[in-house]
């Protein structure tokens, strides 16, 4: 009988990262993909699911955007998923994504670490300002 010594590759556990989901549109990379720029002038990579269908997220930095009919973004709210539960931040997401008229999520994973994640949203908060200045504080019964 024969054997046969194999070498097993290094496992390395990395977070897995929910699949973009169908917007009605051609599923190409560029359609799943958006990037925002920052204050900084840096450029963030985000991946784009539909508000209702976005599945749990991990701890990440995500915008709430509404897309109009003409193609055209506005971001409503830029935050942090922190919970170690991703269905809870998706519930946070829903919840403040549907109060506030949005129907993307985009949802940038690349960020390292609780204070990544901070300073990329403040980052884009400071870079889109103009349009976060009508977001309302709380939500109207």
């Amino acid at each position: 009988m024969a054997a046969r010594i194999l070498n097993l590759a290094r496992v390395e556990h990395r977070p897995a990262v929910p699949e973009p989901v169908a917007l009605g549109m051609p599923q190409d990379l560029p359609g799943r993909l958006h990037f925002w720029r920052g204050a900084s002038g840096a450029r963030y990579v985000h991946t784009v699911y539909s508000l209702i269908e976005c599945p749990p997220l991990p701890k990440s930095t995500y915008l709430l955007v509404h897309r109009g009919q003409d193609g055209r973004r506005h971001v409503r709210h830029i935050g942090c998923g922190d919970s170690e539960a991703p269905t809870l931040n998706l519930a946070r997401i829903r919840q403040r994504g549907a109060q506030l008229g949005a129907n993307e999520v985009h949802v940038h994973f690349l960020a390292e670490g609780e204070a990544e994640r901070r300073l990329v949203a403040l980052d884009l908060r400071a870079g889109h300002f103009g349009e976060l200045g009508a977001e309302p504080t709380c939500a109207v019964a």
